[in-house]
């Protein structure tokens, strides 16, 4: 039984894996991750083992994804919906790279004026995204 399978954090890894395969092995990702057994990786893809948020900064470099982002998908893994959201209602959502270029550019554009986020504004990005 894999009590963390088909969980983002899951999907993720095993995506990331398979797509750096032909730069990588999987041993290799584990070393730079800092997993002393190579295995680990199979189990994390697997969803046996839920990844330790210790090892997301180094997992996020070894993987190559956004560090904010695997931490999002690892806390809700680690410690569920729930009690993450009450850690982010707390600290803040991480925010990626790409989401800080996007509010960079939203600063810029409307002069740092601080915009609402309309109805008009929301179904705009929306469209931008096909929703």
């Amino acid at each position: 039984m894999n009590p963390y399978e088909n969980t983002p954090t899951a999907r993720l890894i095993a995506d990331r894996i398979r797509d750096l395969s032909h730069r990588k092995t999987q041993a290799e990702i584990a070393s730079e991750a800092g997993f002393a057994n190579a295995n680990m990786m199979s189990m994390l893809k697997s969803g046996k083992n839920k990844l330790p948020l210790d090892r997301v900064p180094s997992l996020a470099k070894a993987l190559e994804v956004d560090p904010a982002m695997l931490m999002r998908l690892a806390l809700d893994q680690a410690v569920g919906a729930t009690a993450s959201k009450a850690i982010t209602d707390i600290f803040g959502t991480p925010v990626t790279e790409n989401e800080r270029g996007w509010l960079a550019e939203i600063r810029d554009a409307s002069d740092n004026s601080d915009p609402r986020l309309t109805g008009r504004s929301r179904a705009v990005l929306r469209s931008i995204f096909g929703k």
